[in-house]
């Protein structure tokens, strides 16, 4: 098949990887004609690139993950147009017979239904991202506004356009046919989000020196820390930690808009457990990860949706457990039970989270177990090989 995949985020493949790449990537290898649409690099004019011998059309776009929401909300308003200025540029001659297009945005789904027309094509839906609904959660928009109409009335024809919808979890098609009862029930269904399982690295004595890993009981967590994570449950937990074990340490490591609030509430409340870090080396990530005895996962809990956070995966790929705090919305935990991969308790309740810390501190066989099923979880049921199987099918 010829695939258009239009993305608002895509790594250069020489340097990183990601879900994306790691699917691109699978659709190659199966002998798909893949063509990526994605933004270029900052600085950078829309062009074609080879990137790892692979061809990205790169646009020129205002900045997509600005902290200033009034750019934000032009950039993601000019954002189809464009895109079909620069596909009617470069790829005019090619005919498609498939649309892929993930969430966030929804506004794209202005090209994807030009395309579809234009070549006839299938148009299949990865929703990764239950907007607007999730800006309501957060507090972000409200409920029946000018802007919560706006972006409601986008997703509503983002569904209809869509032949096929894929959803993180059962609790996601779950909540999308729930709120939806104009769509056919037949075109929503499971696909998790998927990532290539890499091979366990060895401890690296050094890298552990570098870090302050040494010695200690060390629990990650890797990723965005913004309002959506609710980083406040981390930080009582690590709080509640502190007159308990002398071993016990939290490594943060990423970016986000609370990263300032969390080193004021560190100060603040002298939490002292905590190894803050903005930025870490792709080589050296995985590996340090992969010295970690626990994997953090935080959800903000005024969450009506069933999120499934994607910085799961690492942790599943370097085989450590993972304990969670969560919304009471979400199938996460259930997914996390009955794999026996992790633990999770109801944001807020520190107390619960602090006895499921105290039972993977004190079982390195139960954390080995479930690092393993963690493991086996992503090679079985998160393979790009199954979620190219798993769209072809639906298409």
């Amino acid at each position: 098949m010829k695939i258009l995949f239009l993305l608002i985020s895509f790594p250069d493949i020489s340097k990183h990887s990601s879900l994306y790449s790691d699917l691109y990537e699978e659709f190659i290898k199966q002998g798909h004609e893949v063509h990526v649409v994605a933004p270029s690099l900052i600085g950078e004019k829309t062009q074609i690139k080879i990137e790892n011998g692979y061809s990205i059309l790169r646009v020129k776009t205002l900045p997509l993950f600005t902290s200033n929401m009034i750019v934000k909300g032009l950039a993601n308003v000019l954002l189809p147009y464009q895109y079909k200025a620069a596909i009617k540029k470069y790829y005019k001659n090619i005919d498609y017979d498939l649309v892929l297009m993930p969430t966030p945005p929804i506004t794209l789904v202005s090209v994807a239904k030009w395309i579809k027309k234009r070549c006839q094509a299938k148009f299949y839906l990865m929703l990764k991202d239950i907007f607007p609904q999730n800006a309501v959660d957060l507090g972000m928009m409200k409920k029946r506004g000018v802007l919560y109409r706006y972006f409601r009335k986008q997703e509503v024809n983002l569904y209809k356009v869509a032949d096929s919808i894929g959803c993180m979890s059962q609790g996601n098609v779950d909540y999308v046919i729930k709120h939806n009862d104009y769509l056919d029930k037949t075109k929503v269904h499971i696909l998790r989000n998927s990532q290539k399982s890499n091979p366990l690295l060895p401890i690296d004595e050094a890298l552990k020196e570098k870090y302050g890993l040494k010695d200690k009981f060390t629990l990650v967590f890797g990723g965005n820390m913004s309002i959506p994570q609710k980083m406040e449950n981390v930080l009582s937990l690590a709080k509640a930690c502190q007159d308990k074990y002398n071993d016990v340490q939290f490594l943060l490591i990423g970016k986000g808009t609370q990263i300032n609030e969390i080193r004021k509430i560190a100060n603040k409340f002298q939490i002292n457990n905590l190894i803050l870090k903005d930025f870490v080396p792709r080589d050296e990530y995985q590996r340090l990860v992969s010295m970690c005895q626990v994997g953090l996962i935080s959800l903000n809990e005024n969450f009506t949706i069933p999120n499934i956070p994607s910085k799961v995966m690492a942790y599943f790929d370097v085989a450590i457990p993972v304990l969670a705090s969560i919304d009471e919305n979400t199938d996460f935990g259930e997914i996390l039970i009955e794999n026996k991969i992790g633990l999770s308790s109801l944001a807020g309740d520190t107390n619960n989270l602090m006895k499921h810390l105290d039972l993977l501190y004190r079982s390195a066989q139960l954390r080995k177990e479930m690092g393993n099923n963690g493991k086996l979880y992503l090679e079985k049921e998160m393979s790009p090989s199954m979620a190219v199987k798993n769209i072809i099918k639906h298409v």
